[in-house]
């Protein structure tokens, strides 16, 4: 006899969502809760195949369904009420996307039809009436794909731990567009992230974990495209599963997927980490009445989105939408993206954009224990990898520096800020005649960010230390411009950001005076050496280390081009700088005190960093001189104290920071067992790299200038000044 067919799901116990393979065969689920009716449409030569799904537990729509194999092409047409007042927009004469899809395939193309309410050809929009005109001919497909397939290789995570990261944010396209060892028909793909010459360049520079701009699915706005121009940082997502064909040298679905992850595993051969920025708190669909309906609005508008009581959407992300996490369903599918990610890329972590908007309660106020929070603290699987908040979004109150849970780090805004403004802007004004900030809210900075993350557990590598990021001024552009220059954008140069905290030495742009050129490149190296010398964990955005321009735009997000590319064709300074890039992050790698995972004492601690401040004459700092705006120049002592045998080696480094636009004698503080001090790098032509200089002796420095200079010594004694320095925060 036969053996007897296999049972059904039972339909009172919620199946695994999207496209899985089971006993019985492919099943495919989708959550649309308030739906009467769900169909599949499986895509034909000739159109669509209608094939109706059956409801089960908790909203969420199932069937068996054979055809669902790799390669297949598929959409989602659902029935239900269309009433916007009460947040409802179903319109089953609108194709969509499977959220959970595996693949997305095709484009957008905006015309009237993919709106779900009715919208005329310029701008002009109904909210409240419903379109009934077939959206399929002009939006992207769902697309089956095999994750069994590939062969890691014994691919592992380098699990490079906090103290020893070096983040490096770039772009898929940007990194490798004109790089002139890859391949032509790998630039600017997931395949070139993998190339020799790519990885060689991260090894050698001595980043540690690759920070990606978004890479899921995601498509321009019609805005942009009505300008000619593209959504180039990728913050629009269509599918939070499926990785962004655009970018694969690849051209069928499965193709990009295993293209994504031989990027992946040959990263990680050369210890790299892959850190993947993504973007949950929107999607493309943008606000209800002005957006398309591409996935989450037509399937389930009120579960999916925050919306206020008469069905309009609670907008704190500046997209137009926000997604809804407080909702179980929602919640659980950025739970699912984030471990498919981990599982099936593997991915090393994430940077969550705008991450107050996913943890803002019932009250729409950020709640730090949101369940959410609590979700990827408990998490076995994403609770072991690198979880990065950008800590703020555009609603109220949306500032949260310094207010996430202990498993995040956090993009430290103050310290970006500060040392922009040190080495800058405060630059800027004394040579007007105006007064700075001092040196007390720097201070902090490099002490950690204590009054920040000095709470809970956390310590200074809660802090991912920054002075750029793809938004805002590249390091070049910090120097050489004051005034945000993004007329490219087609927005009258009314975008981006006022506040730039920069200083462009006299000349406002392109320059060929060779004194305004070297005073820019030296603010450079300050602002890099202060970025990675100091406790946290720093972020590099690539193209820095190569003096990278984007000729003045501070809001580059529609530049597909070599405005945003990085250029490996050097000049000699281009060259140069990179050496000190490379230069600053060996001695980083060398002094442990710097990486240090607690934050600085005051006091002789064995085995802690002890981190005290001076003045010009060698002395510590005294109250006045905290307090004073006009103080231009801070001289830092890190050191450590073992104690235990003769063999124990105590550490010693000296940061000079210098902001003053003219030269200075800077004397060194006097410590015991001191023999000499190296001077290890400097950002201007005095002191030279290698020269020595005694204990208490004076240090001859430039006009706005960084040095470093070291130390080892054997033995347990410390600083002869005796006075216990502290932090900014506690001068307060």
């Amino acid at each position: 006899m036969p053996p007897p067919p296999r049972p059904r799901r039972s339909l009172d116990r919620p199946p695994p969502l999207g496209v899985t393979t089971t006993a019985d065969g492919p099943e495919i689920a989708v959550l649309a809760r308030h739906a009467t009716a769900v169909e599949l449409c499986l895509s034909t030569p000739t159109g669509e195949r209608r094939v109706p799904l059956t409801r089960s537990a908790h909203g969420i729509w199932w069937d068996l369904v054979p055809e669902l194999v790799p390669g297949t092409r598929y959409g989602l047409r659902v029935h239900g009420p269309w009433a916007p007042d009460q947040g409802h927009r179903h319109n089953h004469d609108k194709l969509l996307l499977d959220p959970y899809a595996g693949a997305v395939e095709g484009e957008v193309t905006w015309r009237p039809e993919v709106y779900g309410h009715v919208a005329g050809d310029h701008g002009w929009t109904d909210p409240e009436a419903r379109d009934d005109r077939d959206s399929a001919p002009f939006v992207p497909r769902s697309v089956v794909v095999d994750h069994g397939t590939f062969d890691w290789g014994g691919d592992a995570s380098p699990q490079v731990p906090w103290t020893d990261t070096v983040l490096y944010e770039a772009h898929v396209r940007g990194l490798t567009r004109l790089h002139p060892e890859v391949p032509p028909e790998q630039r600017g793909t997931y395949a070139a992230l993998g190339h020799p010459a790519v990885v060689e360049h991260l090894t050698s520079l001595g980043v540690t974990s690759l920070q990606l701009l978004p890479v899921h699915a995601f498509t321009s706005e019609p805005s942009l495209v009505r300008r000619g121009l593209s959504n180039y940082w990728g913050y629009n997502s269509l599918g939070f599963f499926a990785p962004h064909a655009p970018y694969a040298a690849a051209s069928d679905p499965q193709g990009v997927v295993d293209e994504v992850k031989g990027a992946v595993r040959a990263l990680h051969a050369a210890g790299i980490e892959v850190v993947l920025d993504v973007v949950y708190n929107h999607t493309a669909e943008q606000s209800s009445w002005d957006g398309p309906t591409l996935g989450p609005r037509g399937l389930d508008n009120r579960t999916y989105y925050r919306l206020d009581d008469r069905g309009r959407d609670i907008d704190v992300t500046g997209c137009g939408n926000t997604l809804d996490l407080r909702d179980p369903q929602v919640a659980r599918l950025v739970l699912d993206s984030l471990r498919h990610w981990v599982q099936e890329f593997h991915v090393d972590g994430f940077r969550f954009d705008l991450a107050p908007a996913l943890a803002r309660g019932r009250d729409d106020a950020y709640d730090r224990e949101h369940a959410f929070h609590v979700a990827l603290e408990t998490d076995p699987v994403l609770s072991r990898v690198k979880l990065i908040a950008e800590p703020w979004d555009v609603g109220v109150h949306g500032w949260r520096t310094g207010q996430f849970p202990a498993v995040f780090s956090e993009w430290n805004d103050r310290f970006r800020d500060t040392t922009r403004t040190f080495w800058l802007a405060d630059v800027g004004r004394r040579l007007h005649g105006h007064g700075g900030h001092g040196v007390r809210e720097l201070a902090t900075r490099l002490a950690g960010s204590a009054d920040l993350f000095g709470h809970d557990g956390r310590g200074p590598l809660a802090s991912v230390n920054l002075v750029t990021a793809h938004d805002g001024f590249t390091l070049a552009d910090l120097t050489a411009y004051e005034h945000k220059h993004n007329h490219a954008n087609g927005e009258d140069n009314r975008d981006g950001h006022g506040d730039n905290r920069s200083w462009n030495h006299g000349v406002e742009g392109p320059t060929e005076d060779a004194e305004v050129l070297r005073g820019r490149r030296r603010s450079v190296r300050n602002l890099l050496g202060t970025l990675l010398l100091a406790p946290g964990v720093p972020m590099l955005v690539a193209g820095d280390e190569l003096g990278r321009t984007q000729q003045g735009n501070n809001n580059a997000y529609c530049q597909d081009s070599a405005l945003t590319w990085v250029d490996w064709d050097l000049e000699e300074w281009q060259s140069a700088l990179l050496a000190d890039t490379r230069s600053l992050l060996a001695l980083r790698r060398e002094l442990a005190l710097l990486r240090t995972s607690d934050f600085p004492t005051f006091d002789a601690l064995p085995g802690r960093t002890r981190l005290r401040w001076f003045a010009e004459d060698g002395d510590v700092l005294g109250e006045h001189q905290w307090n004073d705006p006009h103080r231009s120049t801070l001289t830092a002592l890190f050191d450590t104290l073992h104690g235990g045998t003769p063999d124990d080696r105590r550490h010693a480094v000296v940061v000079l920071l210098h902001a003053g636009t003219t030269a200075a004698s800077l004397r060194l503080p006097e410590v015991g067992d001191v023999r000499t001090w190296d001077v290890r790098f400097t950002s201007a032509s005095t002191p030279s790299a290698g020269a020595q200089v005694n204990p208490g002796g004076a240090v001859e420095v430039g006009p706005t200038s960084l040095t470093v200079l070291t130390a080892t010594l054997t033995g347990t004694a410390g600083p002869t000044a005796s006075a216990r320095v502290v932090s900014e925060a506690e001068a307060r």
